[in-house]
């Protein structure tokens, strides 16, 4: 256990590329649980998924999406990874199959926008609003590939719909009351993950080219899509802290066990997040390139706009 966590412990927090440090820090935090748990099937699916966004897996491209690209999904993958440990050390034990499900699951999330070699029209942003289906299909096919048990599929199912931000999360049928507390731990996830990535504003300007590709919204520019983002933290504050049951609040008890201190890390940095953008929406359009600096997000999307 460590105290006194330095800037570059947290730093590293949300320092989320490299598909082996990942997959590393990923199994340490799963073994804290479940000292003997099997990787097998997970890390199978794991290789698997990352090799569909590099545009190696059998019969697709590669997954070409700015916004919703490796990096989100492997950022999501530590949160929910994070997300499952705090649920399970705040006294709400989780047993393997349940880890493997929602590891499976936030791997998969978003997966729909994938497209078959041959098909590969425009970046994929077009499915915007029907990749959540699209990758429940590819979800239920690659496991009858791979023989897996349709139960499998079932649960799955329920848990990647509820990524889905405009699908009320209290109309999805759950088999039981647990089978939704998990699925809740993959649409948190999916939430904080993203938006406490240290370069969350600047991939705000990638989000809004794929919402103009899918023809979805209203957003006039990408400085008036900033400009609505603090209505949707608002919106989506209250989504966690009421369907999805404030169990982003169990990420405090992964900190104090693996960091020794009180405190909800992935919180604090969308707090953060959100401080700066007041900031940023303060100023001119003109100075955007000013004020997201991070990565070159802003030339490329002038470029790509």
């Amino acid at each position: 256990m460590k105290s006194n966590p330095t800037p570059a412990d947290i730093s590293a927090l949300f320092n989320n590329d490299d598909l082996e440090i990942v997959w590393d820090k990923a199994t340490s935090i799963v073994r804290r649980m479940s000292p003997a748990f099997d990787f097998t099937l997970v890390e199978s699916v794991y290789r698997d998924v990352m090799a569909l966004f590099r545009g190696e897996y059998p019969g697709y491209g590669p997954i070409k999406t700015l916004y919703h690209d490796l990096p989100h999904t492997l950022e999501v993958f530590m949160c929910g990874v994070r997300l499952m440990h705090g649920v399970h050390v705040s006294g709400d034990p989780l047993q393997d199959d349940e880890i493997t499900l929602v590891m499976l699951a936030i791997m998969m999330h978003d997966v729909g926008y994938a497209q078959r070699k041959g098909e590969e029209r425009g970046t994929g942003a077009q499915y915007t609003q029907t990749h959540v289906g699209r990758g429940i299909e590819f979800m239920r096919q690659y496991l009858t590939e791979r023989k897996l048990s349709p139960d499998i599929a079932d649960a799955l199912t329920g848990m990647i719909m509820g990524t889905e931000h405009n699908r009320p999360f209290a109309r999805i049928d759950f088999s039981d009351e647990r089978s939704r507390m998990l699925a809740r731990i993959v649409a948190t996830a999916d939430i904080t993950g993203q938006m406490a990535d240290r370069i969350y504003l600047e991939k705000l300007l990638f989000l809004y080219l794929e919402f103009r590709e899918a023809h979805f919204g209203s957003y006039q520019s990408t400085y008036d899509l900033l400009c609505q983002t603090h209505r949707f933290y608002e919106m989506t504050r209250e989504k966690l802290d009421t369907a999805l049951g404030g169990i982003y609040k169990k990420l405090e008890f992964h900190f104090k066990d693996t960091m020794g201190v009180n405190c909800n890390y992935y919180l604090l940095a969308i707090e953060k997040n959100m401080a700066y953008l007041t900031k940023v929406v303060a100023r001119d359009q003109a100075e955007l390139s000013t004020m997201l600096k991070r990565n070159g997000v802003v030339e490329k999307s002038l470029k790509l706009a």
